[in-house]
């Protein structure tokens, strides 16, 4: 933490945050209001706020690789491991080798000796591969398993990849089915209400829709959940509709046509919206 001065001040990042100390050096409560617009202050409030967006970024940026199971080259992630907001959002994470086999929980990058791992007999290991791969956790089959050896081994991991709720496909399912109803019928006194949840959970509203776009194996497809057309107002009752896919055209996919990625997203994202209901109108109406 570095002091730099501002009036008859000093101030400095701490944490995330604007910290004041005076001339005598004795730390403050909080910054004097007459330093609000004093030049340092911005400036570091302004770095604190670029902070804040760029380890989001690198949050979102790792989840992504996550959704798609997508290949990263080791030399992009000795590149970008020196970087406190990108090593917190890569630590711990589960990581494959070539072959599709779990290789362990990441926990350092170097640029000669390559990954270092937590294997899965708990040993502290270093592979040299080209690419690995931070796979979605529904395609992890022993997932129990892994949660089971996270927790006894500490792990923390900042993106949600290991405890993130998954869908398998129901065995018996049909395959032409092309939507499903499970989460349909989510009740909410105001549009707006749902609409904002939407938000909210990070996910897109489009016509009437809210979406979520999935890239599996090189394919996109679109999970798609009918929650009324917003006109502004949003002052009347809705609900959540039945779940459904659709290709880059808007075509209708049935359960034969999706991946397991894909199937888990849309469910994820229905069962979150269904959260959201009025359960005092379903409390009363039972």
């Amino acid at each position: 933490m570095g002091w730099v001065p501002a009036g008859d001040y000093e101030v400095a990042l701490d944490a995330g945050k604007v910290v004041c100390r005076n001339g005598k050096g004795r730390r403050l409560k909080s910054v004097p209001a007459k330093l609000k617009d004093d030049p340092a202050v911005v400036g570091l409030r302004q770095l604190t706020e670029w902070l804040d967006r760029h380890e989001s970024r690198c949050l979102t940026d790792v989840e992504q690789w996550m959704v798609r199971s997508l290949p990263v080259p080791t030399a992009v992630l000795a590149r970008v491991w020196p970087d406190p907001a990108w090593q917190a959002a890569l630590r711990d994470v589960v990581v494959t080798g070539a072959g599709g086999g779990v290789a362990g929980f990441l926990r350092d990058v170097d640029p000669d000796r390559g990954l270092g791992l937590v294997d899965l007999d708990g040993d502290t290991v270093r592979i040299t591969p080209d690419v690995v791969s931070v796979p979605h956790p529904v395609l992890l089959d022993d997932l129990d398993d892994l949660r089971e050896f996270a927790v006894e081994l500490g792990v923390n991991q900042k993106v949600e990849q290991l405890f993130r709720e998954v869908w398998r496909r129901p065995a018996g399912l049909a395959p032409d089915t092309s939507s499903v109803d499970t989460y349909a019928g989510g009740t909410f006194k105001e549009m707006r209400f749902l609409h904002g949840r939407v938000t909210q959970l990070g996910y897109r509203s489009r016509g009437g829709y809210a979406v979520c776009p999935v890239v599996e194996d090189g394919a996109t497809v679109e999970a798609r959940i009918w929650i009324g057309e917003h006109d502004g107002y949003g002052g009347y009752d809705t609900e959540t509709g039945s779940l459904g896919w659709t290709d880059p055209t808007g075509r209708a996919l049935t359960a034969a046509e999706l991946g397991p990625v894909a199937w888990s997203e849309g469910m994820r994202m229905a069962a979150a919206l269904y959260a959201g209901r009025d359960v005092e109108d379903e409390e009363r109406a039972a």
